[in-house]
């Protein structure tokens, strides 16, 4: 009994070894390989997306081919209508950008002057310490229109093998789904494959769509106020609020700033364009803090240490299209995690067991 306990201990103990150096190794590898494997990624999270809306347009009659052709088109054309909804006046509105910038360097200039005593403190300490001027010398580098014309043939080709990946797991789930429960030799194995994929599935595009509502509601909430405050383009900033409200703390935080410059630069009185920030960050707090946690229930109630952790993980990883990608993630794993079980690492340390008896005991059973 002794020998049978040490011998699990020292397979737990090289199961914490291999997984933590899978965890620092991965960044690297899907960095260096993300033409492929950020594509891939990306087809699996909307594969477990849009399949419950391919089968119950299977169930209305269609063939399984146009069923998952047909969620696949849905899902860019809403995506294609919210992009055009901010991007049209956002380039219109990017000739304004100039005259906000100046109004705001008025803004600063006038609370400089009302500060006139801490800049002469700074030259006083200055003179004090005899810091001299120096000369910076700026290397002139690739403009911004040249890296996104250098990066454009390398970000379609991806973005069209990401569709065409995803359109054909959404048609191979049916046969997918046969061959991991119909496969297994024993009958508790296949009821555990049924289980975790019905939950994995059910629980990422249930919370995909209910954020999407909430999210939704939120554009027009903030589009009716942009309208109501005289901001320029209400839809835009409408679109633009639901689009980055599905980006956890960074999302929220991006809108916010962008409101407040817009404000400052479009007002004379500086706590007067403070006004549309202070109205979003009223708005996002409520939303935040009250509907989203009512409406998702504990179910779906993560712990934001591991949303930041994702975030920034999977940003470092992958840029924007990963800070996206990160609760989706998140919520695959912590579904698969719930069925597989959670492994005991801080417990595991001080003598515990790596996973509890009653994950061993179903392990045993399948």
């Amino acid at each position: 009994m002794v020998f049978a306990d040490q011998e699990l201990r020292l397979i737990s103990a090289l199961v914490v070894l291999l997984g933590t150096g899978l965890f620092l190794a991965l960044p690297f590898v899907l960095s260096i390989g993300s033409v492929v494997f950020l594509p891939l990624v990306t087809a699996i999270v909307l594969t477990i997306i849009l399949s419950p809306l391919a089968d119950r347009l299977a169930l209305l009659g269609l063939p399984n081919f146009l069923a998952s052709f047909v969620a696949l088109i849905t899902f860019v054309v809403i995506v294609a209508l919210a992009l055009a909804a901010v991007l049209r006046p956002a380039v219109s509105l990017f000739d304004t950008m100039p005259a906000m910038i100046a109004r705001i360097g008025q803004h600063f200039e006038a609370l400089q002057g009302s500060l006139v005593w801490v800049s002469r403190l700074n030259e006083q300490i200055a003179g004090i310490v005899g810091s001299e001027p120096g000369q910076q010398v700026v290397l002139a580098g690739p403009s911004m229109l040249e890296e996104l014309a250098l990066a454009t043939p390398s970000v379609v080709l991806e973005v069209l093998l990401t569709f065409l990946m995803a359109f054909f797991m959404i048609e191979s789930r049916v046969r997918l789904r046969r061959r991991l429960l119909l496969d297994r030799q024993h009958f508790g194995a296949s009821l555990k494959a049924a289980r975790v994929m019905r939950d994995v599935q059910d629980r990422v595009a249930a919370y995909i769509l209910t954020v999407g509502l909430i999210n939704l509601c939120v554009g027009v909430i903030v589009a009716f106020g942009a309208w109501v405050l005289g901001m320029d383009a209400p839809v835009m900033w409408g679109g633009l609020a639901a689009l980055l409200n599905f980006l956890p703390y960074l999302g929220p935080l991006t809108m916010l700033a962008l409101v407040t410059l817009f404000g400052l630069g479009n007002a004379d009185v500086p706590l007067v364009g403070l006004i549309p920030a202070a109205a979003y960050l009223s708005l996002h707090a409520i939303e935040s803090n009250v509907v989203t946690p009512t409406i998702l229930g504990a179910r779906f109630t993560m712990n934001p240490v591991l949303i930041l952790l994702a975030l920034s993980y999977f940003t470092w990883i992958w840029g924007a299209a990963g800070a996206v990608l990160s609760v989706p993630i998140l919520l695959t794993l912590t579904a698969l995690v719930d069925h597989l079980g959670r492994p005991n690492v801080v417990g595991f340390i001080f003598g515990e067991p790596l996973f509890n008896a009653n994950v061993l005991e179903l392990g045993d059973e399948g």
